[in-house]
Formats: C-alpha cells, sequence, structure tokens
C-alpha cells in the first residue's frame, strides 16, 4: 500500500486516535487519506511497534464502536443486510468473549479509560444477566435488542458449551483485571462470578465421559456433537475443571477430549514436529482461542507441549505457504495462514487440506507469539502492499485472495478478537498474566495433570 505510506503520516496517526469512543455506536473513520497529489514528501515507515499499537487499537474499535448498541455485545459480522437483514442486532457469544479478553489492553495502552470499560462490561453483564441460558450456558447467538435466543442451526437452539467458554474466558480475564475496592469494580467481579459459577459443565457429560457442544430444551441431546481433541476447544476442558460448581473429572477430559490418547497424531510436515491435530494441523485458528487466555508456554500435560503445538502448527502453514503446492498468485512469506473465514464462495474453515487461495490475515497475526518474525512480514505486507483494498474502519478486512483478486468487504468477530488480544500477549503478556492468575484455572489445571508457568 504504497500511496497508504507515502501520505499517512505520524501526524494523522495522533490526530486520528485522540478520541475515546463512547457507546453512540458507529463513527470510525477510514485510516488513510487519499492521495492529494500535492508532492509531499514521503512519512517515514512506521515501526514495528508503531504498526502494532495502530494494528492493534483499530482492530479494537469492531469491539467498541461497532459493539450492538444496546446490549455492547459484538455482532457475528459487520454486513448490514447479512442474516436477512437482522445482522445490525445479531450478536455472537464466543465472538464478544474473544473482544472481552482484550478489555484489558484496551486500558493499559490508553485507547478507552478504565470507567469506560467498566461501563461497558456494565452494559454487557446487563444483557447476559437477563438473556436465556441453558443449564447456566449461553447460546451461540443472540438478538441484542430483545435478548432471545437466534438459533444457529435447526437444533442449535439452546446451549453452546464452546461459545460459552470462550465467553467466560473474556470475563474471567476482566474479573482478574478490574481489581478496585471501589463499588463498582467490586460489583463486576462479583457478576461475572455469578455467571461462571451458575454454568453447570458437568450437565453437558449426558452421564458420559465427554463433554457435548450442544444441549436443547426441544431436542435435549440430538445434536450429539461431542467436543474432542484437538482443535480450538482446549479451553471448555480447562474450564470445566476449574469450575467451583459443577466440575468435571479428568477422566472426562482423558476419555473425552484426549480420546484415551488416541488425540495424539505425531505427525511430521517440512520436517517440522506436531503433536497433536490433523494433517497440516487444521486450521490456524485451533491454536489461537484457547490461548488467548491459556499461556502455553510451559503448558504441558501427558499429551502434549502446547508451545511446540502450536509454534510447530504456525511454522507448518508458513512453509506450506512457501512451498505453495496449488501454485496459487501471492502465496509465500509474505502472505501466509489458513484459517477460517469469508472466501469468494462464502464461509469456509481454510487449511492446507481444504485450500481456495484464500488467506485471512487473522492467521499469521494471531500467530504472533509462535512466529514473531514470520507474522511482521506478513503483516508489513498486508498494511503497506495490500492495504488499499484489505485495510479498514475496523482493521483488516476478514480475508482476500490474491489468485482471484478478491477481498472481503466485512468483519468477523471471531476473526478480529483474537489479533488484538495473541498481538498482547506476544508484546506484554498481559491476558496470559491475567488468566494464569486466577486460582481456580490453576487448580483446574492441577486436576487435569498439566504443569504451567505461572506469571
Amino acid at each position: 500500500m504504497k500511496s497508504l505510506i507515502k501520505y499517512f503520516s505520524v501526524l494523522n496517526i495522533v490526530v486520528l486516535f485522540l478520541a475515546c469512543s463512547d457507546d453512540s455506536g458507529p463513527g470510525y473513520q477510514e485510516p488513510y487519506i487519499p492521495d492529494p497529489g500535492n508532492g509531499e514528501e514521503p512519512a517515514p515507515q512506521l515501526s514495528d511497534e508503531e504498526l502494532l499499537d495502530l494494528v492493534q487499537e483499530q482492530t479494537f474499535q469492531y469491539f467498541w464502536d461497532f459493539a450492538e448498541s444496546n446490549s455492547g455485545m459484538a455482532r457475528e459480522r459487520s454486513q448490514d443486510d447479512a442474516y436477512g437483514g437482522l445482522s445490525p442486532r445479531l450478536v455472537t457469544t464466543g465472538g464478544t468473549g474473544l473482544g472481552l479478553a482484550s478489555f484489558p489492553a484496551a486500558v493499559e495502552r490508553g485507547w478507552i479509560s478504565r470507567n469506560d470499560a467498566v461501563q461497558r462490561l456494565d452494559k454487557i453483564l446487563n444483557f447476559l444477566e437477563d438473556v436465556p441460558t441453558y443449564h447456566g450456558v449461553f447460546s451461540h447467538w443472540y438478538n441484542g435488542e430483545t435478548a432471545q435466543t437466534i438459533a444457529f442451526s435447526t437444533m442449535d437452539d439452546g446451549g453452546d458449551l464452546v461459545e460459552t467458554a470462550l465467553l467466560m474466558q473474556g470475563l474471567l480475564i476482566n474479573r482478574q483485571y478490574f481489581s478496585g475496592d471501589g463499588e463498582e469494580e467490586s460489583a463486576i467481579r462479583e457478576r461475572i462470578s455469578d455467571l461462571w459459577e451458575a454454568v453447570e459443565w458437568s450437565w453437558y457429560t449426558n452421564g458420559q465421559n465427554v463433554l457435548y457442544w450442544h444441549w436443547s430444551p426441544t431436542y435435549n441431546f440430538q445434536m450429539n456433537l461431542p467436543v474432542k481433541g484437538w482443535n480450538e476447544a482446549l479451553i471448555v476442558y480447562v474450564l470445566a475443571a476449574s469450575s467451583p460448581t459443577f466440575p468435571i473429572g479428568k477422566g472426562v477430559y482423558d476419555a473425552g477430549w484426549a480420546s484415551n490418547g488416541n488425540m495424539v497424531t505425531n505427525r511430521n510436515h517440512y520436517n517440522i514436529q506436531m503433536p497433536l491435530g490433523p494433517s497440516y494441523g487444521g486450521p490456524l485458528f485451533f491454536a489461537h482461542y484457547s490461548f488467548l487466555g491459556l499461556n502455553p508456554n510451559g503448558l504441558e500435560d501427558q499429551y502434549a507441549n502446547y508451545r511446540e503445538q502450536n509454534e510447530a502448527h504456525a511454522l507448518i502453514h508458513y512453509n506450506y505457504a512457501l512451498a505453495n503446492p496449488k501454485n496459487f498468485e501471492g502465496y509465500g512469506e509474505n502472505a501466509w495462514g489458513l484459517t477460517a473465514s469469508d472466501s469468494y464462495e462464502g464461509y469456509s474453515a481454510h487449511s492446507p487440506t481444504n485450500d481456495l487461495g484464500v488467506i485471512a490475515p487473522t492467521a499469521a497475526l494471531s500467530s504472533f507469539p509462535y512466529t514473531p518474525e514470520e507474522s511482521m512480514q506478513a503483516l508489513r505486507y498486508y498494511y503497506e502492499e495490500l492495504g488499499d483494498e484489505l485495510w479498514g474502519p475496523y482493521g483488516f478486512y476478514d480475508a482476500f485472495s490474491e489468485e482471484r483478486n478478491w477481498f472481503a468487504d466485512g468483519y468477523l468477530a471471531i476473526d478480529q478478537g483474537p489479533i488484538i488480544g495473541m498481538i498482547e500477549n506476544y508484546r506484554t503478556g498481559l491476558l496470559w498474566n491475567l488468566f494464569m492468575s486466577n486460582e481456580e484455572v490453576l487448580a483446574g489445571l492441577e486436576k487435569l495433570g498439566f504443569s504451567y508457568s505461572t506469571p
């Protein structure tokens, strides 16, 4: 995005971000100025730190300026005409949790005030306390205006355990951060604890040695989707084991999540050993969602070292782009990482075994803790070379294909959220330090046989 570099001066950056947003809704402006043709000298290239600042802050606005106005929750996606026009009111439980995880970073970096964060948390908690839950478990989707469940599919009209775990991860990070003695922060902590303690994790075993993804008051457990590894859902079992009220035991983790050890696959691609997962590791979000809070550094159990797992997964995707077996335009050291995102054919869980030539920026950017140099190279390419098409009001648009000359025109909460939090973990470890200071979580990890690092 050479025109962007030429005319986007440091002064522009300062002016752009001076004002903190409030609950009034969308209003964030495009972050670059069209070419004025006035012969100005090029502005200095942004430093790595300045670029990370910019990407984190602008992406955060999806969860701040663009939040659903009544509930404060994150909209599932940005396009107003999606879901038959319901999109402006359709809010996501898991996506909200991924965004909430970055609230402490937003306060620490001065994007919002501590009081503004508390007020937004208050609004979100008001909504969460009002919506129907299903044995304490939240639905995948709600209507942000009416607080009613929106069915994700025919039989998915009740509780979604994975979405709930992502929400709880974000809420518990905030419970640790907002530790002040004042009445407002004390109330926030108590209300988060009430929601956390109401989740009936053990109910979702249906009497078996496994957790089930869904339960519906109409269809009961008919969806019959067990939560089994390896995928994005490690956080589900950790939180279920950590629950002070409805916990699971280690046997559910071993037999259910780990399939009595059959989760271990010990794959090798490009001379990179990866203990868990499908061929080539699957979509890269497996290495992100559970690890906004769980610190993979030092995290190990009988099945894997999770730093090694996630780093291998990211590096395999990087090397796959270098090898580029399908000869897609643009793939290489500058553009890499396949994950679930929009595509020119609709939403798809992209991976090396389901490769449509579509790259989602969240894949490489949320992998900063594992591949800092490779991720920075991708970030610069996306911003400096593709930014005229790829950069918008809430950071990078969801995905692109240079092969098809296609660029998404919208955002997805579940892709934007990990960018902010995982970059913050790379830079400061803030979210990891908060989540891993939770004594309930540490007790749950110990119950499941994990060793771990603490702040």
